[in-house]
């Protein structure tokens, strides 16, 4: 099992630091000692609980604790606010604007370990069951809902990291007319095949796939450059089609899909449904050019078109 991670975020090193030695036998602690690093840092990691201090000098805990409830990427991260400030009003602040626990100073170690333990295993068995809600029950790979989640965490840490993101779309060709002629027990099969093709070739932990809707898939490729990823494309596309899964109405005679993709190195205040958008735009143009290919674009106006 993985220790888990804590993030203490308190302006006082000596507090951050007895916190850290109360808990560090059993978690992997990190400290941040500004609201400010201490929300980079929350964006960035994967933790399953933040201590937070309410009276810092740069951004006070409310305000981040808004902060963290406003990002995708850290609203479900449990919080467990620390303060002298033992008052009803500001322990009902804490708790309307999202922190789970409220622990006054000064604190007893083992109700510090007995409460973050609790917060921990509450947030664990919650993760467990969204990972059930999150799987497509037909393919076995990531459905919408995961990949509405994904994606904005993925599109915030390519702008962190300042790397190249590739989003890639993917349609399988002529679906209409296969269920048509083969059935819809055969479509789903063939749906399946072409899911489990692809989520092999996209198993690096820079790589997610999911299910889109229907006959739509939709990929993310972190780290690699735009030939890069569309040469790795191309060969998802071909692997797809020599799986030979007849198609009567195809021009190949076979299943096949066309895909289409764009790389782009993301900055502060870059809106991820644009991209999305010129995906499907590449994607229709596989479809417009012949179908069964992959077509991509840089963000701009250069094309690559396979064939």
């Amino acid at each position: 099992m993985s220790i888990k991670k804590i993030l203490i975020i308190d302006d006082s090193a000596v507090q951050a630091n007895y916190l850290r030695s109360i808990l560090e036998d059993d978690y992997q602690v990190a400290v941040a000692n500004t609201g400010k690093t201490g929300l980079e840092q929350a964006m960035s990691g994967d933790y399953s609980l933040v201590l937070l201090d309410v009276i810092m000098p740069d951004m006070d805990g409310f305000s981040l604790l808004r902060e963290m409830q406003e990002s995708i990427v850290t609203k479900y991260i449990p919080v467990i606010m620390i303060t002298s400030l033992s008052d009803t009003y500001n322990e009902e602040r804490g708790l309307v604007l999202g922190a789970v626990d409220y622990i006054a100073k000064p604190f007893h170690p083992m109700i510090v370990k007995a409460r973050v333990n609790t917060h921990i295993k509450l947030y664990e068995y919650r993760l467990q069951i969204q990972r059930q809600a999150m799987v497509d029950e037909l393919t076995g790979v990531a459905n919408r809902r995961q990949y509405d989640t994904y994606s904005a965490v993925k599109w915030q840490e390519a702008i962190r990291l300042g790397k190249p993101i590739s989003i890639c779309m993917f349609d399988i060709d002529l679906f209409k007319l296969y269920n048509d002629t083969y059935g819809h027990p055969a479509g789903d099969r063939v749906i399946a095949a072409v899911a489990g093709a692809a989520a092999g070739r996209l198993q690096r932990a820079t790589d997610f796939f999911a299910r889109y809707g229907g006959e739509e898939f939709v990929a993310l490729i972190l780290g690699d450059e735009g030939q890069q990823a569309f040469d790795h494309v191309k060969r998802i596309r071909r692997q797809i089609e020599e799986l030979r899964m007849p198609h009567r109405a195809a021009q190949s005679g076979w299943v096949t899909v066309s895909i289409g993709g764009v790389t782009v190195s993301p900055q502060s205040g870059d809106d991820y449904s644009t991209y999305l958008m010129i995906a499907d735009a590449m994607l229709y143009d596989a479809k417009r050019f012949g179908r069964n290919m992959v077509v991509w674009s840089n963000g701009k106006s250069e094309q690559w078109r396979e064939k």
